[in-house]
């Protein structure tokens, strides 16, 4: 059978990884999709550097507005990353009737409304399985096996950077920066590591789940995004002495009333007992809770060359068998069009560190604080140092907006000598 000409775009990591599997699982590929697969072409920025996986020199090109739109090319692999040159590749490919399969979550979360109408236009088959949480079959689920259902919340750990970092600090009482560098060494980490500690990357991806679980259009602007560079070992400690562990989350969450849907990224701390608290090193894991379905979890390893590349090659396999048989997969669904609400309507709990004087009356004072912002404390522990204390609350349930007021009359208050910390409580919904 005529074989599947393929073009790769991008020889780093994952796509070394692409070249390597794609020789050698050549046999299984073929049997699967019922025709051979070749690469015809990769683009490169630089001939002459040296590659994870030998690529044969009459494969390689400069050109990849070229070789995206070639009449023998059936299908585009986009793993180069960023928003341009990729973006202008992957709708060119698309609108020329090409199947593409991309690991991009960030133009997928920027502008993905213009690669899916692309898609529309060129009737093409666009998958992005390894845009999120790398080998972990989880898009697929949300955007196939889960059409049926009501999702109400998507709730897991997407940066595996960012959970070995907590991880460390949680299990050696490492400092922030200490953890980091560890990272750094063993590879899980870049040199400038900004996009994962200030949840850049964990936004995008959020962006991406709550779109496919909710059926409506989100970006990354939509998340509510915070990082883990203000996490301290205080912070810490504190969640280990009330049975927590502290993780950076992305939650995708449905309003009561079905209306809005919230996404946000943020460290919060979670009970040890729940699902997500156990995924160590630098793992990924995500909790979806669906109305039939119940709770589901999909764990595994979240980034990396070879994990990434099977769930690129898993996406080969479908958009393939979808060119022999003359089908398309599933288009964008955003006909629930729902608003993503405001960070300031989001309801949750509270762990809250105030540095305080230590004498009598400061948590009468405080205590009528937070009631005045119509925020209900749940425990309160209060540790003397000498002319000077620490009092930490844990709430019960209130809006964003209803803490974010309380925070800022207790800095005004003359009792108060700092706010030490001010992190979210996620995971236990019974109080």
């Amino acid at each position: 059978m005529k074989p599947l000409k393929v073009a790769l775009l991008g020889c780093g990591v994952v796509g070394s990884q692409v070249v390597r599997l794609l020789d050698e699982q050549a046999a299984d590929l073929a049997a699967r999709i019922g025709a051979p697969v070749e690469l015809a072409g990769v683009a490169v920025r630089r001939l002459g550097r040296k590659r994870d996986t030998e690529v044969p020199p009459e494969l390689l090109t400069t050109d990849a507005e070229a070789l995206v739109v070639r009449d023998d090319i059936d299908i585009v692999i986009e793993v180069i990353g960023g928003i341009e040159p990729a973006r202008s590749l992957i709708t060119a490919a698309l609108t020329a009737g090409k199947s593409v399969v991309t690991a991009n979550k960030a133009l997928l979360a920027e502008d993905g409304a213009t690669v899916h109408a692309a898609a529309r236009a060129g009737r093409s088959d666009l998958y992005f399985e390894a845009s999120v949480a790398g080998a972990i079959p989880l898009l697929r689920p949300l955007r196939e096996s889960l059409n049926g259902d009501h999702v109400h919340r998507v709730m897991g750990i997407v940066n595996g950077t960012t959970n070995y970092i907590l991880d460390k600090m949680d299990s050696n009482g490492a400092s922030f920066t200490d953890a980091l560098e560890e990272a750094q060494a063993l590879g899980y980490a870049e040199a400038d590591p900004t996009a994962d500690v200030e949840g850049f990357d964990a936004a995008a991806k959020a962006a991406i789940l709550a779109g496919l679980a909710f059926h409506s259009r989100v970006t990354a602007a939509d998340v509510h995004r915070e990082g883990i560079t203000e996490v301290t070992a205080t912070d810490v400690a504190s969640a280990k002495a009330m049975g927590y562990v502290i993780k950076l989350l992305a939650i995708c969450s449905r309003s009561d009333d079905g209306r809005s849907v919230g996404v946000r990224v943020h460290p919060a701390m979670i009970p040890r007992s729940h699902p997500l608290a156990g995924v160590r090193e630098a793992y990924n894991a995500v909790f979806v809770e669906a109305e039939s379905a119940g709770e589901l979890m999909f764990y595994g390893k979240g980034a990396g060359g070879a994990p990434t590349a099977s769930a690129v090659l898993g996406d080969l396999v479908a958009v393939g068998r979808n060119r022999l048989s003359n089908a398309r997969g599933p288009e964008e669904s955003t006909y629930a069009d729902l608003v993503v609400h405001p960070m300031g309507e989001t309801v949750t709990r509270y762990h809250v560190a105030l540095d305080v004087a230590d004498k009598p009356g400061v948590l009468a004072r405080v205590a009528d604080m937070f009631a005045k912002h119509d925020v209900s404390i749940q425990t309160v522990r209060q540790e003397g140092h000498g002319d000077d204390a620490q009092l930490v609350l844990v709430t019960h349930r209130a809006t964003d907006a209803a803490l974010s007021g309380t925070i800022e009359s207790l800095r005004e208050l003359d009792i108060v000598r700092a706010v030490a910390s001010v992190m979210r409580v996620e995971g236990d919904e019974t109080t």
